[in-house]
């Protein structure tokens, strides 16, 4: 999305936890970057502080821990980052976005509806911010702010590379993707 909002004219912000990831991005298409830790009220008000105008949110830290979700010191990690990192965000954003009538789009999953045996905290955490979404878009409606949210599938990220290495998941997963991709 940061890729692509400056091609429809939009100047874009684009955070992250990792410095690393930062520089990489940053010398592309002239986006401006900055270090964002959403599990951090410090850090969120820090990200937004120089803000004079805000037109949209788009909200996509996530992490998921497979396996390792079931170790209850890192489920409220997960759930952190996930659900509380995306309320995090829109509340220090909303003053700005109801200036101007912006909007917010969240990220959800596929798995906010059907859930994943391996990642339950992940698959907790979108249900609740698939929830999360039509509470504040009820809320802020009278705002002028708009709230939505995204529920993405396969898509080839890091957070999927596990799965893509494994052929048997692969095909389990094309298998119940209405396009076979």
């Amino acid at each position: 999305m940061a890729r692509t909002l400056p091609n429809a004219g939009w100047s874009v912000v684009a955070a992250s936890v990792s410095q690393s990831e930062l520089d990489a991005f940053g010398a592309q298409n002239g986006i401006a970057v900055r270090l964002l830790d959403v599990t951090d009220q410090a850090s969120v008000e820090s990200a937004f502080s120089d803000l004079t105008q805000l037109d949209a949110l788009v909200n996509c830290a996530g992490i998921l821990l497979r396996g390792d979700e079931y170790d209850i010191d890192v489920f409220p990690r997960v759930l952190d980052v996930n659900l509380t990192g995306t309320m995090r965000c829109c509340l220090v954003a909303h003053p700005l976005l109801a200036e101007g009538g912006g909007a917010i789009v969240n990220t959800a999953s596929m798995l906010s509806t059907f859930g994943g045996p391996l990642v339950h905290a992940y698959s907790a955490s979108t249900g609740g911010v698939a929830q999360l979404t039509k509470a504040l878009a009820g809320r802020w409606a009278e705002d002028g702010i708009r709230v939505n949210a995204i529920a993405p599938g396969w898509i080839e990220t890091e957070m999927t590379q596990g799965l893509r290495d494994d052929p048997d998941q692969t095909v389990g997963i094309m298998a119940r993707t209405p396009m076979k991709r």
